[in-house]
């Protein structure tokens, strides 16, 4: 029998333990795995050992995890076919001509790159390698060249094919087809908006990103070229995504057609070795072992927590705040914002979500200003790709945002970490205006999917 502890300082040591483990820099799936076993052994009982093989097994069995690996290795063979170099050639020859045109070509590359990939860190680094050197070379501001890689890098984790949609749909017991279709429109809206910004900033300030010198520019002949040369990549995801789009494949049938379809291409790009298919496979193992055994920890923490009524104990404080469900609505959009300045999205997704999806089922959304509101068989989509927006935020919001780290690993020495963070704030503020606008109108998430679906 384990020791009896009331509920509000188990909150306090359960939580408290993992802030600490994790400032001294230990990694985060054998922190939360090793804590939740910890909690277990002083605080629970035989009954409560029973958590450890039924929290894991149905995730060790569920298949639509499968699509993770498979949409990884065909996001790493891509990457080593040269697609994301040639990709930034097309649109930059493209588009250069304009003023803030690199920017902007940046921006379009990361919305094609996170149709390919859905990796963050694969399409901040390698553009942070190509796109960087190019801004900086002709005199672009620091802040429009970081900003448009930091911002076109975090739409992998909304634009299909999402990994973090296929592990939000798992959790919440939601379709994967409908959560990537839920967030085209909010992808492409976020895209649209930094593009607007980077143009309209250019254009104000024209010395922040001038257009590529007249000897530099392509004729038209040569971007028929470039764009011929991008066929088979585009068709690939275009492929990809519409068999999920039309039902004719699940998602991990679709990921089965990219991952072969990569291989081809790679073959069509004079890059298909075995050095390239062995070290794609290493990237695969590694990224997706790293998610599946925070899976696991997170999964056993979690569910010790809910079996001691930490779920009902945040419930009953959350709806004790007193405010309406809009307000918890973005009470929670404010704890999850926090949580990315410290944890990876795998962790914020398995420690957040289980608790917040049954809260938010038991409240309704009827609108704010005059505007529709949300169905309760909608509520789990909507909110899903709500979260995946505020997702994208957790990666560029200083101090400790991923995406900025990548970003200083591979940029040259006179980029501060400074002019980075700075850089980050105006795209920030247009993906919290994103965020809003999702809540606000939950047509802008929803009206695809109906269309779709019916």
């Amino acid at each position: 029998m384990g020791i009896e502890i009331d509920i509000l300082w188990l909150t306090v040591l359960m939580f408290g333990s993992l802030l600490v483990l994790l400032m001294a820099g230990l990694p985060l799936a054998f922190v939360t795995g090793g804590l939740a076993c910890v909690f277990l052994f002083i605080f629970g009982d035989a009954r409560m050992l029973n958590i450890l093989p039924s929290r894991i097994f149905p995730l060790m069995t569920n298949y639509q995890l499968s699509a993770i690996p498979l949409f990884i290795f065909m996001a790493s063979m891509l990457e080593r076919a040269g697609i994301i170099e040639e990709l930034y050639d097309m649109v930059y020859k493209l588009l250069g001509s304009l003023r803030g045109g690199l920017a902007t070509s940046t921006i379009i590359a990361s919305t094609l790159l996170a149709a390919m990939c859905g990796v963050i860190g694969a399409t901040e680094v390698t553009m942070g390698m190509i796109a960087l050197p190019a801004m900086l070379r002709r005199k672009y501001h620091p802040t429009i060249a970081c900003g448009s890689i930091l911002a076109g890098g975090t739409l992998g984790i909304l634009i299909p094919p999402s990994i973090l949609a296929i592990l939000f749909a798992v959790i919440a017991q939601q379709s994967v087809g409908e959560l990537f279709i839920g967030a085209v429109m909010p992808g492409l809206m976020l895209s649209g908006m930094y593009i607007l910004y980077v143009t309209g900033f250019c254009y104000i300030v024209p010395s922040a990103g001038p257009p590529l010198p007249p000897e530099e520019r392509v004729n038209t002949r040569e971007k028929f070229r470039l764009l011929s040369n991008m066929f088979a990549p585009l068709a690939l995801v275009t492929l990809v995504l519409g068999i999920i789009f039309a039902g004719i494949a699940t998602p991990v049938e679709a990921a089965g057609v990219g991952t072969f379809g990569a291989l081809v291409v790679a073959a069509m790009h004079r890059r298909l070795s075995l050095e390239n298919v062995r070290s794609a496979a290493m990237t695969t193992l590694r990224v997706t072992g790293m998610v599946l055994w925070i899976i696991f920890g997170a999964t056993l923490f979690v569910g010790f927590y809910v079996v001691n009524g930490g779920q009902e104990f945040i419930n009953d404080t959350i709806i004790g705040t007193g405010l309406g469900s809009y307000g918890i609505l973005v009470l929670m959009m404010v704890i999850l914002v926090i949580l990315g300045m410290f944890l990876d999205w795998v962790g914020i997704l398995l420690l957040a979500v289980p608790i917040f999806i049954p809260l938010m089922q038991s409240m309704s959304f009827d609108g704010v200003f005059g505007m529709p509101g949300v169905a309760p068989e909608d509520m789990a989509l909507w909110f899903g790709v709500v979260y995946m927006v505020n997702m994208q935020m957790s990666f560029i919001s200083p101090p400790f945002g991923y995406a900025l780290f990548y970003l200083k690993s591979v940029a040259p020495p006179e980029v501060t970490m400074g002019q980075i963070y700075r850089s980050s704030l105006p795209f920030l503020f247009l993906q919290a205006v994103g965020l809003a606008i999702c809540i606000i109108f939950p047509e802008v998430v929803l009206w695809l999917p109906r269309m779709v679906y019916g």
